[in-house]
Formats: structure tokens, C-alpha cells, sequence
């Protein structure tokens, strides 16, 4: 891979303590809609507790008649942000950019700077997976006891929309159980990473956030 230019922050979701769900479907102005909208961010410890799990979700709400044709954008950068010292400033950074139908991940390294411009820091490949393609088998890479993934998947997030509206209304003052899923039969574009908590510094808790940046 080439050395890639500058980019500058787009979209932001998520300050996690130990374990995170949050969810931001079309809902930042800036990027709606669009290859850099972020619509879910996770991050949770591993099956093998000695590892923690971070998954960015982008591109959401697609049906799957615009799945089929979905890719990523080679000209945005997705950045999981951890703050291992409890200041709310990243100290390292793990960057995910995709090209020529693979997904490169590099890091956790110290970013450049703190904020919303970024270098990627080709210097420290982490590692690489082949974009799973749409229909197909998930596609993952295991590296050097890192797990990663990129490619399409079911929207995992659970929210009953029309209920809440009513709810904002003043029409109802509850959730349904089970309720109605909005999001069911649409999918995201998701980003994976699961790597040893040895790499990520800190004895205490990681303050974890992710964002999207263009070129």
C-alpha cells in the first residue's frame, strides 16, 4: 500500500467504559446516508476473555436490492479511538481503509495528532482480510492472534422506531415486548477487529470511540 494523504473527521459515535453499544442510523447531517455514515458501533470482550472485540458499522439502512452492489469507499478511513489513561483523548488508534477489495487495519499506534485529522500509519500493518462479497461465506483473517472481518452483514441493531415515535408523541409511555424491529432485512457494511487487550495499553478501563475521516 502507498502512503495515504490527510483525513479529516466526518462522523463520531461512542465513549464506551468496558463495554459499548450505540447506534446512529442517518442521523449526523454531515455524512447521512452517505459511505461515511456511521450507523453502530461496538465493543465487547471477546469469547476468549483475554481479547476485546471492536465493530464499526457504516452504510446503513440497504435493502437487499442495493446490497448486492454495496462496497466500501477507498476514501474513507474508519478509526477505532482508545483512551487508555482516562483523559478522553485517544492514545492509540486502530485504522481500517479499504483497496482493491481488501480491508488493510493497522495499528494500535499513537495517532499523529489527537482530533480529527489522521495519517494512516502504514508503518504498522496489523493486518489484512479479503472483503467478504455479497452472498458469500464470512471471510475472516486470523493474524498473529488477530481476528479480522470486513464485508456485508444483517443490521444487528434492535430498534422499534414507530413506537418511539409514539412514545415522543405522547401516545404511549412504554416500549412493546417484543416490539417491532425497524431495521430487520437491511443491512450494514461492517468492520471487525479482535485483538489481544495486551495491545491496547492501560490496567483499568478503556475508554473506547470510533470515527469516520475522508481524504
Amino acid at each position: 500500500m502507498k502512503k495515504s494523504k490527510l483525513f479529516l473527521g466526518l462522523s463520531i459515535l461512542g465513549l464506551a467504559c468496558t463495554i459499548l453499544v450505540a447506534a446512529d442510523h442517518i442521523d449526523a447531517p454531515a455524512v447521512q446516508g452517505g459511505t461515511a455514515d456511521i450507523t453502530d458501533f461496538y465493543s465487547f470482550q471477546g469469547e476468549n476473555t483475554s481479547n476485546l472485540v471492536f465493530v464499526a458499522n457504516v452504510k446503513g439502512l440497504l435493502s437487499p436490492t442495493a446490497s448486492a452492489s454495496a462496497s466500501f469507499d477507498e476514501g474513507v478511513l474508519v478509526e477505532f479511538n482508545i483512551d487508555n489513561n482516562n483523559d478522553n483523548v485517544e492514545d492509540l488508534v486502530i485504522q481500517a481503509i479499504p483497496r482493491n477489495g481488501k480491508m488493510y487495519f493497522f495499528g494500535p499506534v499513537a495517532p499523529g495528532t489527537a482530533g480529527t485529522s489522521s495519517t494512516i500509519k502504514t508503518n504498522n500493518l496489523l493486518g489484512s482480510v479479503s472483503i467478504t462479497p455479497y452472498g458469500s461465506q464470512a471471510i475472516t483473517s486470523v493474524q498473529s492472534g488477530v481476528n479480522l472481518f470486513a464485508g456485508l452483514r444483517d443490521d444487528p441493531f434492535f430498534f422499534d422506531f414507530g413506537q418511539y415515535s409514539e412514545i415522543i408523541a405522547g401516545n404511549a409511555s412504554s416500549f412493546n415486548n417484543p416490539g417491532t424491529d425497524t431495521f430487520a432485512g437491511s443491512n450494514v457494511m461492517s468492520i471487525v477487529v479482535e485483538l489481544p487487550k495486551s495491545m491496547l495499553g492501560g490496567s483499568g478501563t478503556l475508554n473506547t470511540w470510533v470515527e469516520t475521516k475522508r481524504k
